[in-house]
Formats: structure tokens, C-alpha cells, sequence
């Protein structure tokens, strides 16, 4: 074993003894909210929760304790977690990571939303957005995402049908829980959020849910439901800007946010995806120009991952994480 394997695999093995020590559960970037004192003080002020959210997340210190904030599992951390283990699992054979694995999708499982058809997972605290604010496990379509694909590599490694199920039972959620936003007989666009009151479209929610919609297609040879994968992810590539690069909303005056880092890996990685499932090529092209656009205007030369095309700080470890899986993935 050469030294960087050794060194990231002794740093991989205290990341994930230290998460299991504490039951997977933390603070999270955006859980300013699920302080009850703030929560009080925001008189139900949008701006005011928007302000409360980046201070906490910005502080220099960490003041959650102080305003009991609580360490708490996020569905999205326990699906990557599962990923990991599984991962790991593959590589090794060694059982105990597929029975760590086992036990957070279980978890998962026991704790998806109740308000609607099927599998569906949100943040387990109140958030709030530019364009909306989301009640404590509201269900979003980002996370479900990232959930249902927890379950479909538990299933490709495993062969357990349950998995399968699972992931297929999403699809209710994802495709027809309000609301569309846009559509037409090629395209086709849908809420971050189930919420009738939002107009709001934010460019990576529907590329993810062609990418997940286009992998369950491939795995049940369906070509009605890959044409509707389509249609997202078409949607998405017909935003792209000459350049290159995805604004974070649609139009992109809704948002304060330009081109930032790890949104537009989410998105190449859906593109790829759909194109590898579908066997369609069409949309490569985009794609690549999209990779030149993330390599060269989201990361600095020496790798460090910049917020947005034309800002450096606050520099995020979400965006580390993300080019280390979207440069490892990529078709060039």
C-alpha cells in the first residue's frame, strides 16, 4: 500500500469510527432555525430568518450550543454515510461495513416523510431560502435524491430487492408531488420543495431527478419513464449559458447566487449520468464544455474550491467533496 492510500485510508477509518461514535448525528449548515430562541425572534420575518441562518453558519465560532441548537442525524449525511460504508464494503468484502450500511438505510427507511405517497426525506430542522421556507422534515427533492441512490447501490451491490423497491417508491414523490413548474412535449421542470405557493426553480433539482428517474429506467428497460428523464435533464441543458455555466436558479435574477461550486457538479453529474443510462450522446457536448467551465472558474489552481464563479470565501467543504466525485466520474 503506497503512503496516500494509507493516508487517506487512516483518515477515512477516524472519519467514520468518529460519526458512528456519535450516532451519525451533528450540527448542520443551515440549523440555525432549530434553535427555539431564534426561532421565537424571527416574528416569522423572512429576511430576519435569512439573517439569523448566516450569521450562525458564518460565525467564526461555533454558538450553537449556546443557543441549544441541537446534534442532530440528517437524512442526506445518513444516505452518504451508507454510501461510504457500501463503498467500502465493495472494496474490502469486509461484512461489517455492509452492516453499518444496512442499519443506516433502516433508519432511513423508518424515518421518511408521512405526508406524502411513497419514500420521500427533507432536513430535519426549519430552513429558510430566498425563495421559501421549509418547516422541519419537509421533504425536498434534493435529498430524496440522494437517499433513493443510497438505496440503489445498496441494491446493486447487494441484489436485495427491498432496496430496489424502496428507490422505485420515491418516484411518486419526485415526479408528481407538487408542483411542475414548467413543462412542454420536450422539457420539463419541478419545485425544489412540495408547495404549491412556490414558483420558485432552482436548475440542479430537476437534473437530479433525471438522473435518478433515467437510473430506474435502465434497470426496468421502462422507456416511458426514461423519456421523462429526458425531459428534465433537456430542460436543465437548454439553460446552460454559452459559456458554459448553470446559474443556481432559473431565471438567474431570483437568486443572489451566480455559478457556485458544488450545484453545478450535481449537474454535470446528472447529465452524465442520464447520458450513461440512456445511451444517449446528445447531450455530451454540454457537458463537456460544462466540466471545462467547472474546472477552470470553481477551483482555484491549487484545488481549493471557490463559493461561486466570482467569489472565493466562504470556501466550503461541500465543494471539496463534490470535484473530488465529479473530477473521479468525469468522461473526457
Amino acid at each position: 500500500m503506497d503512503k496516500t492510500r494509507e493516508v487517506i485510508e487512516s483518515s477515512l477509518i477516524k472519519l467514520m469510527d468518529y460519526a458512528h461514535l456519535h450516532d451519525y448525528a451533528g450540527f448542520n449548515k443551515y440549523d440555525a432555525l432549530d434553535s427555539p430562541l431564534l426561532m421565537r425572534l424571527s416574528f416569522n420575518n423572512k429576511y430576519i430568518r435569512l439573517l439569523y441562518s448566516q450569521l450562525i453558519m458564518r460565525s467564526p465560532l461555533n454558538i450553537r450550543p449556546l443557543l441549544a441548537v441541537p446534534k442532530t442525524r440528517n437524512p442526506k449525511g445518513a444516505a452518504l454515510f451508507a454510501m461510504a460504508y457500501l463503498n467500502w464494503y465493495k472494496a474490502s468484502g469486509d461484512e461489517a461495513y455492509l452492516v453499518q450500511a444496512r442499519d443506516l438505510l433502516n433508519w432511513l427507511i423508518k424515518n421518511s416523510a408521512e405526508d406524502f405517497p411513497g419514500y420521500s426525506w427533507g432536513y430535519q430542522y426549519p430552513w429558510q431560502d430566498v425563495g421559501f421556507f421549509a418547516r422541519a422534515n419537509l421533504p425536498n427533492r434534493v435529498v430524496t435524491y440522494f437517499v433513493a441512490t443510497a438505496f440503489l447501490d445498496a441494491f446493486d451491490i447487494t441484489g436485495d430487492m427491498q432496496y430496489l423497491q424502496v428507490a422505485q417508491e420515491t418516484v411518486p414523490f419526485m415526479t408528481k408531488a407538487p408542483k411542475i413548474l414548467a413543462e412542454t412535449d420536450e422539457m420539463k421542470c419541478i419545485s425544489y420543495v412540495p408547495d404549491e405557493r412556490i414558483n420558485w426553480i432552482v436548475m440542479d433539482v430537476s437534473a437530479l431527478v433525471g438522473s435518478l428517474l433515467a437510473r430506474l429506467a435502465n434497470k426496468n428497460s421502462d422507456q416511458e419513464m426514461m423519456s421523462e428523464a429526458r425531459k428534465f435533464i433537456y430542460f436543465v441543458v437548454d439553460k446552460q449559458t454559452d459559456y458554459g455555466a448553470w446559474y443556481y436558479t432559473h431565471p438567474p435574477g431570483a437568486h443572489t447566487k451566480m455559478h457556485d461550486n458544488y450545484h453545478t457538479g450535481y449537474i454535470l453529474d446528472a447529465i452524465l449520468d442520464y447520458c450513461e443510462y440512456s445511451g444517449e450522446r446528445q447531450f455530451m457536448n454540454n457537458y463537456h464544455q460544462g466540466l471545462a467551465y467547472y474546472q477552470e472558474n470553481l477551483f482555484l489552481p491549487d484545488g481549493c474550491p471557490k463559493w461561486m464563479n466570482n467569489r472565493l470565501y466562504p470556501i466550503d467543504v461541500h465543494g471539496s467533496a463534490q470535484g473530488i466525485i465529479t473530477f473521479l466520474e468525469a468522461v473526457l
